[in-house]
């Protein structure tokens, strides 16, 4: 039977983890928002972000510049992650985070859907009581372009990518 202090210890791993999850749900909610403060709350402040050839810095830095890229490049963009690997080792956890991102974009008139694949492999820490990225590396899996030919029915509330969104009013 487990003890008081085991199930201390299990309870707070549980409640460590969820918040190392909702850290990696806020990013990808900033991304698809187009919230850099929403990106940037994700990040230590001294965190260094690895995107390969696109950005290498710091957190802050990157949830400043990806912002106007993403309102730039693409129409939309729409994140899911799937399996989330997390490990604990006292204020450090390791987590790395599969996800697909779809993004719309438009080119000398055409739409085109972009579908990626990947990973976030990330370190956090825990520092003042908060689970943060410190340091961040994108592993990219795949990714394709395709034309739309066709778009469906509309008629649902349309989606901002801004804190115009619906979802910042609930």
């Amino acid at each position: 039977m487990a003890t008081e202090y085991q199930r201390d210890a299990a309870l707070q791993a549980l409640l460590d983890k969820q918040e190392i999850h909702e850290a990696v749900m806020r990013y990808c909610r900033g991304i698809d928002r187009c919230d850099e403060e929403l990106v940037r709350s994700v990040f230590h402040a001294d965190s260094t972000v690895d995107y390969g050839e696109f950005f290498r810095g710091s957190g802050p830095e990157f949830a400043k510049m990806i912002v106007p890229i993403l309102l730039q490049t693409w129409k939309s963009t729409m994140h899911f992650i799937g399996t989330n690997s997390l490990e604990l080792a006292g204020d450090v956890a390791y987590s790395e985070a599969y996800f697909v991102a779809y993004s719309r974009l438009e080119r000398d008139g055409k739409e085109y859907d972009q579908i990626g694949s990947g990973r976030y492999v990330d370190r956090f820490e825990r520092r003042d009581s908060a689970w943060k990225i410190a340091d961040r590396v994108l592993v990219g899996e795949w990714n394709r372009v395709d034309a739309v030919v066709e778009s469906g029915p509309g008629g649902a509330t349309l989606g901002h990518r801004s804190r115009q969104d619906i979802s910042y009013r609930r």
